[in-house]
């Protein structure tokens, strides 16, 4: 078949397949949409309620991670006298 090429073994076994994707891209793009489905088969199905809530539970995850990086960062930065607080503070009115 033009653009198909099989790798065979020593024994003349089929081991590999190249494909000419200039030829048969866009079948292979639903190829492999088949072998990735086929390969989530036996996966738990999630409802949308399900994966609704595993979203809510990452943003949260990342909030928190975000948040625990800031105050640690916090506790290494030196803290600003009243004086610097204030003149930080005009800084951002002009």
């Amino acid at each position: 078949m033009k653009g198909i090429q099989f790798v065979v073994n020593e024994a003349g076994e089929k081991q590999a397949v190249l494909i000419d994707l200039a030829e048969w891209g866009e079948l292979w793009e639903d190829f492999y949409d088949v072998l990735v489905a086929h390969t989530r088969q036996d996966e738990e199905e999630v409802s949308g309620e399900g994966l609704k809530q595993e979203i809510e539970t990452i943003k949260e995850n990342i909030e928190d991670y975000c948040l625990n990086k800031a105050m640690d960062e916090a506790k290494i930065t030196p803290l600003l006298s009243r004086e610097q607080a204030i003149d930080f503070l005009a800084e951002d009115d002009d």
